[in-house]
């Protein structure tokens, strides 16, 4: 059994692709289909259904994907140990974070990670908070940053970053609440909202703060869906609604006066964001070097 086969087989897993796990790996599809064969052979055992339109885990692929994983990341902590004792830390970490957190907090954190472990690159893609949870749960990622907790007995959570989200409207007369004299929830039935798709953790966050209060979503005007964090703020600029956001993600618009953002009063908007793993599998060494650095970061 060659750690080639064993990066083959979890790769083709990870991409249910034979061509992406090559493309991956800097090898060509014959090279992977021969290595996951190979292996096949050794166990004595078929791995992956080739036979439906997908690729997808037989049984024993299921039972020997964790074991694949952890003799990978066995062979890695080997290395990486050797390394960070040679002060040769290298690598690159793969992120999937969800909005708030990857264009908000990451950029400082990362800032922060390089100025001690200057060889390691980044490697960051956006998923919303359900989506990084569900390819957790099927196990096409290991780790990844959200803004909501989904319960699963399996995911290990630990937060790193307090946020609150808030009201946010345009700097007009049309809203002249302030700091001192904030809306209730009842003003909110008159007002136009922008909010987030489903699986957004800020979503998710209104959702259950407003029904412990008694109100659906339903109840209120919602005139726009938006993904994107920064339309939803040119379009409360332009008065086109307002919405709930989080607070740092509109500091600089509140600074430059184009925002008002503010609390509601007796809603409680405050949550985390969070570091999510399956407890049941390894975090690669350079993972869980920078898991680590998380538990100790501060904005």
């Amino acid at each position: 059994m060659e750690f080639n086969q064993l990066e083959s087989f979890i790769n083709v897993v990870k991409f249910n692709s034979f061509s992406l796990a090559a493309k991956e790996l800097y090898t060509t599809q014959p090279t992977i289909s021969n290595n996951i064969k190979n292996l096949e052979k050794e166990l004595n055992t078929t791995l992956l259904d080739r036979n439906s339109k997908t690729i997808s885990l037989t049984d024993s692929g299921r039972l020997f994907y964790r074991y694949a994983v952890e003799l990978v990341n066995i062979r890695d902590k080997a290395k990486f140990a050797i390394a960070e004792h040679d002060c040769k830390v290298e690598g690159v970490i793969e992120l999937c974070a969800s909005s708030i957190p990857e264009e908000y907090v990451l950029p400082y954190i990362i800032k922060d990670f390089l100025k001690k472990y200057p060889k390691v690159s980044f490697s960051v893609t956006h998923k919303d908070s359900k989506k990084v949870i569900d390819d957790i749960l099927a196990g096409k990622l290991n780790y990844g940053i959200v803004g909501a907790k989904y319960y699963s007995e399996v995911l290990e959570y630990i937060d790193f970053y307090e946020d609150e989200l808030v009201l946010c409207v345009p700097v007009s007369e049309k809203y002249p609440w302030t700091q001192d004299e904030l809306p209730d929830i009842k003003t909110l039935f008159s007002e136009k909202f922008i909010f987030r798709k489903p699986g957004s953790g800020t979503r998710r966050l209104i959702e259950e703060r407003l029904g412990e209060k008694g109100v659906d979503l339903d109840d209120l005007n919602i005139v726009s869906y938006i993904d994107s964090n920064e339309m939803i703020k040119k379009m409360i600029e332009l008065g086109l609604g307002i919405s709930f956001m989080s607070r740092i993600a509109v500091k600089n618009e509140v600074d430059l006066k184009v925002i008002k953002a503010l609390s509601i009063k007796d809603l409680n908007l405050k949550r985390n964001f969070y570091f999510v793993y399956n407890k049941n599998r390894t975090l690669p060494p350079l993972v869980e070097t920078f898991k680590n650095f998380l538990i100790s970061w501060k904005y």
